[in-house]
């Protein structure tokens, strides 16, 4: 089972998906570091694996916590998989969630979203709390200056250059929740997979 964007979609603005800001934050995100790829391992790995993943998603969450570290272990770590993490942000929450984890340091994205996926229920879904405020405090912790964190959400280039890629992927794979998974560009599976599951797609696609 996926989540889907439904809610992005819903609360998004007309100019973040349509018009030609499309075209010009595309122009724009080709250029702008903070969107070159963000992955792990070796990029000579004969198997590459894309997750579109939304920081908000509770099966992401589940599954970077459960899965994910074994992935790393077995299967990054030791050279047979080179893993990309694509944003897929379900919500505005996510949104600029997925925004301060781009800002950071290339190196500190990884351990960021990891974070973050793992403390939803504090800082994006807890009663009581203002979730940019929490961010803000996750964000301090990696190492992000207050002003560079209000600059960061702040800055609609970058927000729309995500929801670019995001609109990319939709279009191209016709990806609508998360997370979902390529294999090689191949075999697509849009749901939350086990390790026995995603090991034996890594196998097939070797």
């Amino acid at each position: 089972m996926s989540v889907t964007r439904r809610t992005l979609l819903a609360t998004a603005t007309p100019a973040l998906l349509f018009g030609p800001q499309l075209v010009a934050g595309t122009a724009r995100a080709a250029t702008d570091p903070r969107m070159s790829v963000r992955a792990a391992g070796n990029p000579a790995a004969k198997v590459h694996v894309e997750e579109w993943f939304s920081l908000t998603c509770t099966h992401c969450a589940r599954f970077a916590s459960e899965v994910f570290p074994e992935i790393r272990t077995k299967l990054i770590d030791s050279g047979k998989v080179y893993y990309i993490f694509r944003d897929f942000p379900l919500d505005q929450i996510a949104l600029m969630a997925a925004m301060v984890a781009r800002t950071l340091p290339p190196e500190r994205y990884e351990p960021f979203v990891l974070s973050l996926l793992s403390s939803q229920d504090r800082w994006a879904f807890a009663r009581d709390v203002n979730p940019q405020d929490e961010l803000q405090k996750m964000a301090a912790l990696a190492g992000m200056p207050a002003d560079l964190f209000q600059k960061t959400v702040a800055d609609d280039t970058l927000r729309q250059a995500i929801m670019d890629e995001e609109n990319r992927a939709q279009a191209l794979y016709k990806i609508e929740g998360t997370p979902t998974f390529r294999f090689n560009d191949k075999v697509q599976i849009g749901q939350e997979m086990t390790y026995d599951a995603f090991a034996q797609q890594v196998a097939s696609a070797a």
